[in-house]
Formats: structure tokens, C-alpha cells, sequence
């Protein structure tokens, strides 16, 4: 079997990026879930200044690299769709929902099971993430 080289749309991976951090930054901003988030994680204002004081340029572009990775490996998911039939928005969007479904949620898991961080969290957060799969999913399927 000869090793089949996958392209990627590196444009449509930071289009991608930046959507889902703009939905992370609108998602848990204090207009939407920020304020519920940090009830449910125990956290308080005053924590959350400490820690933007202490490294929230840092955090940002760590999380920035970690969103470009999941778009860069969703992209792959979806031009290996691509070589076997045709890729619509419909199919990032399914796409990204099965691996949300199977990697994410299942992982995000931990924050409950073993950090003792209530239900709702849980729910809070793994929404947001199939949000972003979902969005990722049809912005690479669509520029593939």
C-alpha cells in the first residue's frame, strides 16, 4: 500500500483557528457563560485579574497553537473524506460533531470524574467545544 500524501488548506486552517478562539473569547466572556463558568469552577474575580496579570499573553498563544492543531488534524480528517467521496459543509459539520463525540467530550470527562468540578461545568464546557468542531468542521470542508 504506497503512503498517500494529504494537502491542506493552510489559509482555511487559520480562518478556522481564529473563528473558534473568537467563539471561545464570546463564549466565556461575562455577556454569555464567563460569569457561570467561574461559579462553576470555583474561581472569583480576583482570581481571574491574578491570572491575567500573571500570564494571560502566554495562555492565549498556547491556546491559539492547541486550536491550530485540532484544525490542522480536522482538516486531514476531512481531506481523507474528500479522496473517497465529496466534502460538503454537511459532512464538516457531521465530521466535526464524530470527533467531538469521540474524542473531546469523552476527555473533557476528567474535570467531573476527577477533579470533582459539577456536572454543569462539564456541560458548559464540552458545548463549547462542539461548537467549535462543528464550526471548524464546515469552515475546512467548504475550502477544501
Amino acid at each position: 500500500m504506497a503512503v498517500q500524501y494529504i494537502t491542506v488548506n493552510f489559509l482555511a486552517i487559520l480562518i478556522a483557528t481564529v473563528v473558534a478562539m473568537v467563539i471561545g473569547m464570546s463564549w466565556y466572556s461575562s455577556f454569555l457563560f464567563g460569569n457561570a463558568w467561574m461559579k462553576l469552577s470555583g474561581m472569583t474575580q480576583k482570581d481571574l485579574e491574578a491570572a491575567k496579570k500573571k500570564s494571560m499573553a502566554l495562555s492565549y498563544g498556547l491556546n491559539f497553537v492547541g486550536v491550530l492543531i485540532t484544525a490542522y488534524v480536522l482538516a486531514h480528517f476531512l481531506e481523507i473524506i474528500e479522496t473517497v467521496g465529496n466534502t460538503s459543509w454537511e459532512t464538516g459539520l457531521v465530521t466535526g460533531f464524530w470527533i467531538w463525540l469521540g474524542f473531546a467530550a469523552p476527555l473533557q470527562l476528567s474535570s467531573v470524574l476527577w477533579e470533582n468540578k459539577p456536572w454543569t461545568l462539564w456541560i458548559l464546557n464540552t458545548v463549547y467545544s462542539l461548537l467549535s468542531f462543528v464550526v471548524m468542521g464546515v469552515i475546512l470542508a467548504v475550502w477544501i
